[in-house]
């Protein structure tokens, strides 16, 4: 087990933790620290990774699987605890659910999709829209001020996530009609290939 791998199952073992603290209402700021903690740990995994040559397959599976049960976590536990409404959150999930599909079946087809710069938007201010809110939970002694802009940042978290979705799908039919088009060049190669095989050649007379 190297170091990048360990911080990723780290995230992934501060997930239960977050939601107890959360629904608990013990503290908000020491949720808020552990969701920080949490979300410290997804930049570093891959850096270190990167830096140490230490991308692994294990590391490449379960980082986006801590992703999402990060964010998909501490969302739903803002949902039950009526500080975000339900619909955004559905589309946020939503999106991240669909875009894993996309790229499984990139994946089947021998390519894969990269990260765009509108999903790492969008991730920076999911971090940021759900810090704030947690913050923000009536009770703190900023509640108002924090809240509020944790609603503001919410909603560019839902503008980035569906915009970075149009271009995750954008790049996949590019993609992919890149490569049926390939395929589409290759077989009708093949084919004049066999057809000038099958010409019979004609002797040419000789006087």
């Amino acid at each position: 087990m190297n170091l990048p791998n360990g911080l990723t199952l780290m995230r992934i073992f501060l997930v239960p933790l977050l939601v107890a603290v959360l629904l608990t209402k013990y503290n908000v700021l020491i949720a808020a620290l552990i969701f920080l903690a949490a979300s410290l740990t997804d930049l570093l995994d891959g850096y270190l990774a990167r830096k140490r040559g230490q991308v692994t397959t294990l590391g490449t599976l379960l980082d986006p699987v801590a992703d999402k049960l990060l964010i998909s976590s501490a969302f739903i536990s803002l949902v039950q605890l009526q500080v975000v409404p339900a619909w955004m959150v559905v589309i946020i999930i939503g999106r991240e659910f669909a875009i894993s599909g996309l790229r499984s079946i990139a994946s089947a087809q021998g390519f894969t999709i990269d990260a765009s710069e509108l999903g790492k938007i969008k991730m920076a201010a999911q971090v940021a829209a759900i810090t704030l809110l947690i913050l923000g939970m009536p009770g703190g002694s900023a509640y108002p001020v924090l809240h509020a802009l944790g609603n503001i940042a919410l909603y560019f978290v839902v503008l980035f996530a569906l915009l970075s979705a149009v271009d995750y799908f954008r790049t996949f039919w590019t993609k992919i009609d890149i490569r049926f088009k390939a395929r589409e060049r290759r077989r009708l190669s093949l084919m004049q290939k066999r057809q000038r095989r099958q010409v019979p050649t004609r002797d040419v007379p000789t006087h």
